[in-house]
């Protein structure tokens, strides 16, 4: 879909309503280059140099217990003014109960840092539950960690946009939801990428919106998107320095002023990474998908 035909359909969409400005945040890994986990001193790090090249006040984790990160990185964001989304990985019982024990063992000592708390993410996607049963996840947790937290999930946007987490939606089980999308691996070239993903966000925000009932019943963010500035062609898509800058200048900067909060993937590259495998079973890097690189250097302008 063309750039002009996005906003022609975003005066006509009605039900999607945004406020003034969004909020941008950004996926944080809890691994070093190496592989080994984060201290720390890498947190505080990495809210450091945040604060310096970014407007960002608030970062996503996806697996609050994996390096003891809920424990590390509260104190942290607390020092440096940052607020962190906590993930729960509930894709098997071990990690659901591992994670769980560390939210509700320390998001209740650092509230005022925990911006909410994620139960999956893209486990619709993998098809690892039905909507019924990740609403019913997010249930446990909201009951576990007690008042006064927002609580939801992430997932790819084609399955808020195809029905697969009405069930979600509908129950009304979430306060908070992260939409993922992105035109890298649905091997857009870069003249069509921001098209794209506005597309697949006003498709994805749209039919939450239609089965919550409402536009002001569920927060709604986008959850992942990004640009490589490194690695390997995918199908049309090229990743690029360049391509990076342009990507986030048009989709992320233009996302944010329409009044849509954004969570970019993400802050620094993971060297550690080992290569993924796209769904046309293609294999692509994934160590240079940082804002910043691995030493926390920006990689171009990251303020809209």
């Amino acid at each position: 879909m063309r750039f002009s035909t996005i906003l022609a359909a975003a005066a006509t969409t009605g039900p999607i309503v945004a406020s003034a400005a969004g909020q941008l945040g950004f996926s944080l890994g809890n691994k070093k280059s190496d592989g080994t986990c984060k201290e720390s001193s890498d947190y505080k790090a990495d809210f450091a140099a945040l604060s310096k090249e970014t407007s960002a006040s608030v970062v996503r984790i996806y697996a609050a217990s994996d390096c003891d990160v809920a424990s590390l990185i509260l104190p942290a964001a607390k020092a440096a003014n940052f607020k962190v989304v906590l993930g729960i990985w509930p894709d098997t019982d071990e990690s659901f109960k591992a994670d769980k024990a560390a939210v509700v063992e320390f998001a209740p000592k650092y509230k005022e840092q925990v911006y909410g708390i994620t139960v999956g993410s893209e486990s619709l996607y993998r098809g690892n539950f039905t909507g019924a049963e990740l609403s019913s996840k997010i249930e446990d947790v909201r009951s576990a960690v007690g008042k006064g937290f927002k609580v939801g999930t992430a997932d790819s946007w084609n399955k808020y946009a195809d029905g697969t987490a009405d069930a979600v939606v509908e129950s009304g089980a979430a306060d908070i939801l992260l939409c993922n999308a992105f035109s890298y691996w649905q091997g857009q070239v870069l003249a069509n990428a921001t098209g794209s993903f506005y597309d697949d966000m006003y498709q994805a925000f749209g039919r939450i919106q239609e089965k919550a009932g409402g536009t002001d019943k569920v927060e709604l963010w986008v959850g992942e998107t990004g640009w490589p500035t490194a690695g390997d062609r995918y199908q049309n898509a090229q990743p690029g320095l360049k391509a990076a800058d342009t990507y986030f200048s048009q989709a992320v900067c233009g996302m944010l002023d329409w009044g849509f909060n954004v969570f970019f993937f993400e802050a620094f590259d993971e060297e550690w990474k080992p290569p993924s495998v796209g769904e046309d079973g293609s294999v692509a890097d994934e160590t240079s998908w940082g804002a910043m690189t691995a030493d926390r250097k920006a990689k171009y302008n990251l303020k809209c």
